[in-house]
């Protein structure tokens, strides 16, 4: 491998344990990392996104956790030019650093780029916003689905920020989205080394119950209720607030939620592992094997 500086992405389903390897890879290469989950941005939303904890991010530098407010639109091309100052700062200093997250669009937009997005047409996107209030997610999702069912069968269905950012630029331009999602890879000025988390789906499982059941111990009820002010916004319009959002409008009891809870995380889990597992270029490791990565890293980068 050349002389360049090298960025290691570290991908995977929700709760595979990305960030246990992550700290790991930064303290044996004494380096920083960027934090690649398009939930972990919000300062507000602490239990229902899982975040490092407090001794995980003391362990090592983090970017782009607790950096933004919910009601700022923080969007994959803000995280592509931002992402990339914050690599040029830390490549100033280390050779190598790493970015670990399960967003599929937020990871794709700093490692390939994102094609030049066109204008969008705001009494479109007026209307889808308003359409999602009134009527919900499921007839934005059928449009959707017929419009771009390329980028349909690969977004996040249970986001809605995502969904309507879809139908927007169809609706706007007449273009798919998904032709535009960069099919020509933007040259970056360092090596990316991928690596891949998975592990028996049924193990998977039982962490994300766990996990789960974690968040509603650690208080994630309250944390919720605390956001009502900003539910309308998108990034709150995602599993485990939505969820809880149903069982405070009492349309769920709070079993019921729980469980929707699980189920929802599950299906994203599996809906990251489809998205990731189209990418060849990703080696696959168990998450014990953190020995193993860094081994296959160096033999890598010699």
């Amino acid at each position: 491998m050349s002389n360049l500086k090298t960025l290691i992405s570290i991908v995977g389903p929700t709760a595979i344990g990305k960030t246990a390897l992550a700290i790991e890879l930064a303290n044996h290469f004494q380096t920083e990392i960027i934090s690649a989950d398009s939930r972990q941005f919000y300062k507000e939303m602490e239990i229902g996104t899982a975040k490092p904890t407090q001794t995980e991010l003391a362990a090592a530098k983090h970017h782009f956790i607790n950096s933004h407010s919910v009601n700022q639109l923080f969007s994959t091309g803000d995280f592509e030019i931002e992402g990339l100052k914050v690599l040029d700062e830390i490549f100033k200093t280390h050779d190598l650093a790493i970015m670990v997250g399960g967003s599929g669009l937020y990871v794709n937009a700093l490692i390939n780029g994102l094609d030049e997005m066109p204008e969008i047409d705001l009494a479109v996107r007026d209307q889808l916003n308003n359409l999602f209030k009134t009527e919900g997610i499921s007839p934005i999702r059928e449009q959707l689905a017929k419009h771009d069912p390329e980028y349909y069968a690969k977004v996040d269905q249970q986001n809605p920020q995502r969904m309507i950012r879809g139908l927007e630029v169809f609706l706007s331009t007449g273009q798919k989205l998904s032709s535009m999602l960069s099919a020509t890879k933007k040259e970056r000025p360092f090596n990316i080394i991928k690596i891949g988390l998975n592990i028996e789906r049924a193990t998977l499982y039982n962490r994300i119950n766990s996990r789960v059941d974690k968040m509603m111990h650690d208080g994630l009820v309250e944390e919720v209720k605390s956001l009502t002010e900003f539910r309308s916004y998108n990034a709150l319009n995602t599993v485990g607030y939505s969820e809880i959002f149903d069982y405070l409008d009492q349309k769920l009891s709070i079993e019921e939620a729980v469980s929707n809870i699980k189920q929802n995380t599950r299906r994203f889990a599996k809906r990251q592992l489809t998205w990731f597992r189209r990418d060849e270029e990703i080696r696959w490791f168990e998450p014990n094997q953190q020995q193993v990565v860094i081994k296959y890293i160096e033999s890598v980068m010699k």
